[in-house]
């Protein structure tokens, strides 16, 4: 388990699934975890469960908008002030709004890229700046395999996770000279909220497409981001990392 000691991390859409486990292994390192989504009563669930599990760390809850700029800004400083650090921004949250492109409308595309595109973009400029002052960070975007495969229905949410490839990219060649590292993990089918609402007929098609032949875990998730965070990780800059059990191939 990397040692987080000391860091302090934001990660956004921490309410649940891939962000709940992220939260939680970050603080099983030691870190003090500023985790953020708009289900504060989701988000205090988090924080319980690291309680009840007398992690070494502590998560922090905050209800927040990450696609609204002001507020982003405001607590972003807030945050650097009040713990005189920011070592580690996830960039987790994520919704979708699935449709055929044909039928698909503006407010379902749009939605998607404000909350899954421009808040990593929100995100990282005011945390950012924070890194950079202090020479020193670790940016882990979560993106997706749609977003490097594409996928049917899922023309916003493809769009959206290949855009954050794209930025992920450019951040890690702006700000490696700073001492700041940004990549990226694109999860496949993962056992979340998101892929429950699936039909057993969909997953049992899907299954045979993974060479692992299974879902998987979102511990599996945030294990491979605590490693992105960590000092171990430290020559490890602009790439993206596949978690999908061999599904892109």
């Amino acid at each position: 388990m990397p040692d987080f000691r000391d860091n302090v991390a934001i990660v956004t859409g921490g309410s649940r699934g891939i962000g709940r486990e992220i939260c939680l292994k970050l603080a099983a390192g030691g870190a003090t975890v500023l985790a953020c989504a708009r289900d504060a009563d989701r988000l205090r669930e988090t924080a319980t469960a690291a309680a009840d599990q007398q992690l070494p760390g502590r998560i922090v809850t905050q209800a927040l908008d990450v696609t609204d700029s002001q507020i982003v800004e405001k607590w972003v400083e807030a945050m650097a002030e009040e713990f005189g650090r920011i070592d580690i921004l996830v960039n987790n949250a994520g919704i979708t709004a699935d449709g055929l492109v044909m039928n698909m409308t503006d407010e379902q595309f749009d939605n998607v890229i404000q909350t899954n595109l421009k808040a990593v973009f929100l995100l990282t400029r005011e945390v950012g700046k924070v890194m950079v002052r202090a020479r020193r960070g670790r940016i882990i975007n979560i993106t997706s395999v749609s977003g490097i495969m594409g996928n049917p229905g899922q023309a916003n949410y493809a769009a959206s996770k290949a855009g954050v490839i794209g930025l992920t990219k450019s951040v890690a060649k702006e700000l490696a000279k700073r001492g700041v590292t940004c990549n990226a993990v694109a999860p496949g089918f993962i056992k979340t909220d998101m892929t429950s609402v699936l039909s057993e007929k969909v997953k049992e098609g899907v299954r045979p497409l993974i060479p692992l032949q299974r879902f998987g875990e979102p511990e599996e998730v945030a294990a491979v981001v605590a490693f992105l965070a960590s000092t171990e990780a430290s020559y490890i800059n602009g790439q993206i990392v596949v978690v999908d059990g061999g599904l892109h191939m």
